[in-house]
């Protein structure tokens, strides 16, 4: 696994880049999904579109709600 040609110094180095890039790219990740599930924005930034999907599903229960009781 350890290259015997390089000092330890060196090993020890790399092992530090990839410990600081590894940091990175993980606090890098959680912001990153922070973003995508923010609630509050992703409700304003759909927000017609789920009033208009909510309305449409309301009509039809109510119209198949009030159909149980009408007679033919």
């Amino acid at each position: 696994m350890t290259n015997p040609l390089l000092p330890v110094d060196v090993l020890v180095a790399h092992a530090e880049q990839q410990r600081k890039r590894l940091h990175n790219d993980i606090a890098e990740l959680r912001s990153s999904l922070r973003r995508a599930t923010d609630t509050k924005k992703l409700a304003r930034e759909n927000l017609p579109a789920v009033c208009g999907v909510a309305g449409v599903v309301g009509l039809i229960l109510g119209y198949g709600f009030a159909g149980m009781f009408v007679r033919d």
